[in-house]
C-alpha cells in the first residue's frame, strides 16, 4: 500500500472483499432459499419473515460493525507509521471490544426484539416466525462480531484473502446445516437461524486461530487481550460515527420495511428476495469504499499524501467499472434469480421493480461511499456520519411520512432510494471539496517540516 503502483493493488484488495460480502450474503440468501422451497404452506410467509428482520438485524449489527471499521483505520494508520506497539495494542482491544459489544447487543436485542417487530406492523401470520428467528439470531451476536471485527483486523494490513476463505468454509457449513434442520429435520425459520450462528462461530474460530499464528504485527496472544484505553478511544472516535451513521441508516430502513410490510405478505416476500440479489452490486462498491479507507489511512500515517489523491480517484474510476459489469451480468437474469427464492409470478414481478430501481441508483452509492471512505482515511469520521444521515435518512424518512401517504404503492417507496442516495452523494462531494483533507494535512506537514530545520 505505501509502495509501487496502485491502481492494480486496489483490486486486489477491494475484490475478494466484495467476494467476502457476496459470499456471505449468498449463505444468507441460501437462508431464505431453503426455508422457500421446503417448508410446505408456509413457504411464503417464512421467507417473509425472515426478510422483516433484515432491516432490524441491521440495525443492530451496522452500529458495531462501524465500530470495527475504527478498528481498521486505527491499525492502518499505526502500520503507517510502523509502530508495532500501537498496533498491537489495537488489535487486543478490538477483539475485547468485539466479545463485549457482542454480549450488550444480545441482550439488548432480545429486549428489543417484538416491540421493534410490533412498529414494523409485522402481520400477525409472520409475527411469530420473525421474533423466533430474530432471538435465536440475537443470541449468536457475540460470536457474529467477533468474525467481524476479526476480518477488519486483517484488512487493515492488506490482508482480504484469508477472511474470504474463512467465510467460505464456514458458509459451506451453513447451507449443509441449513438442509438438514430444515429439510430432514422439519424445522422452519429456527433451523435457518441456527445454522447461521453455528457457522459464524465456526469463521470467528477459524480467523482467531490464524491471528494466533501469524507472524505479521497483527499477532494476538491471549494474555494481551485487555481493553487499551488509548486504542479504544481512538477506534471510537473514528468507528462510533460510522456506527451511530449505519444505525441510524438502519432506522431509516426500518420506516421503509414498515411501509412495505403494511403492502402484504407478498410484497415483504418480493422485497426480501430481491433485496438478497441486490445487494451483490452494493457489497462491490462498497469494498472499493474500504479499499479508499485503508489505502488513505496507511499511506497518511506514512506521510504520503500524493499517494492518498490518488487513491480517491482510482477508487471511484475502478469502482464505477466493476459495477457496472456486475449490473450488466445481473439484471438480464434478475426475474430467474427472483423465482430460485419463489417462484410465485406475483413475487417475481414485485421483486424485479426493487431489482431494477436499487441497482442503477448504486451509482450513486458508490460516489456516497467512497468519498465517505476517503475521508474516514483521514481520521475524519463525524462529517461523513452527519451528512450520511441528513441525505439518506433525512430524505427516506421524509418521503415515507410525506410522499407514501399519498401514493401508497411499491413503486413510491422505491422511489426513495435513488433520490436519498444522489443527494447524499452531492453532499459528500461538496464536503470534500470543502474540506480537501488531503491539502489540509500536507500543509500542516509542510509546516511541521519547515519548523524542524529552522536553526536555532
Amino acid at each position: 500500500m505505501l509502495h509501487g503502483p496502485i491502481w492494480n493493488k486496489i483490486p486486489r484488495f477491494a475484490l475478494p472483499i466484495a467476494a467476502t460480502a457476496i459470499l456471505g450474503q449468498l449463505f444468507n440468501a441460501a437462508d431464505i432459499a431453503v426455508v422457500g422451497n421446503f417448508t410446505g404452506e408456509l413457504r411464503t410467509a417464512s421467507v417473509a419473515a425472515v426478510s422483516a428482520t433484515s432491516s432490524i438485524i441491521g440495525l443492530v449489527v451496522n452500529l458495531f460493525l462501524g465500530v470495527s471499521l475504527g478498528a481498521n483505520v486505527t491499525i492502518a494508520y499505526a502500520v503507517g507509521r510502523d509502530d508495532k506497539r500501537a498496533v498491537s495494542r489495537a488489535v487486543h482491544t478490538a477483539i475485547v471490544m468485539a466479545v463485549l459489544g457482542g454480549v450488550l447487543a444480545a441482550v439488548l436485542g432480545e429486549l428489543a426484539a417484538a416491540p421493534l417487530l410490533r412498529a414494523l406492523r409485522t402481520p400477525e401470520d409472520v409475527f411469530p416466525l420473525s421474533l423466533l428467528y430474530l432471538r435465536i439470531y440475537f443470541a449468536g451476536l457475540p460470536v457474529i462480531l467477533l468474525y467481524n471485527f476479526e476480518a477488519a483486523i486483517f484488512r487493515s494490513v492488506g490482508e482480504t484473502k484469508i477472511p474470504l476463505i474463512a467465510l467460505a468454509s464456514s458458509g459451506v457449513l451453513n447451507v449443509l446445516l441449513n438442509l438438514f434442520f430444515v429439510a430432514v429435520l422439519r424445522m422452519t425459520v429456527d433451523g435457518v437461524a441456527t445454522a447461521t450462528v453455528l457457522s459464524n462461530a465456526a469463521s470467528a474460530a477459524i480467523l482467531y486461530r490464524c491471528l494466533r499464528h501469524t507472524d505479521k504485527a497483527i499477532h494476538v496472544e491471549p494474555k494481551q487481550l485487555r481493553m487499551d484505553k488509548g486504542s479504544m478511544k481512538r477506534i471510537l472516535r473514528i468507528g462510533l460515527p460510522a456506527g451511530v451513521q449505519s444505525a441510524v441508516f438502519a432506522v431509516a430502513n426500518i420506516i421503509i420495511q414498515g411501509a412495505i410490510n403494511s403492502l402484504g405478505t407478498v410484497v415483504m416476500a418480493a422485497s426480501g428476495a430481491a433485496f438478497n440479489i441486490e445487494i451483490i452490486t452494493y457489497d462491490i462498491l462498497n469494498s472499493f469504499s474500504q479499499a479508499c479507507t485503508t489505502f488513505v489511512g496507511q499511506n497518511y500515517g506514512a506521510g504520503e499524501i500524493g499517494r492518498c489523491k490518488k487513491t480517491l480517484a482510482l477508487c471511484l474510476g475502478e469502482g464505477i467499472t466493476a459495477l457496472a459489469v456486475a449490473i450488466a451480468l445481473i439484471l438480464p437474469s434478475g426475474k430467474l434469480l427472483l423465482s430460485i427464492f419463489n417462484n410465485d409470478p406475483q413475487v417475481v414481478e414485485v421483486g424485479y421493480i426493487r431489482l431494477v430501481t436499487l441497482m442503477i441508483a448504486h451509482i450513486f452509492s458508490l460516489c456516497y461511499e467512497v468519498l465517505s471512505g476517503y475521508l474516514r482515511g483521514f481520521g475524519i469520521s463525524m462529517v461523513p456520519a452527519v451528512l450520511t444521515m441528513a441525505g439518506v435518512c433525512g430524505v427516506r424518512l421524509s418521503w415515507i411520512y410525506w410522499v407514501f401517504p399519498q401514493v401508497p404503492s411499491f413503486q413510491t417507496i422505491m422511489a426513495a432510494f435513488p433520490i436519498s442516495l444522489a443527494a447524499t452523494a452531492l453532499l459528500m462531494l461538496v464536503a470534500v471539496l470543502c474540506y480537501r483533507p488531503s491539502w489540509r494535512f500536507a500543509a500542516a506537514q509542510k509546516e511541521r517540516t519547515e519548523d524542524i530545520s529552522i536553526p536555532i
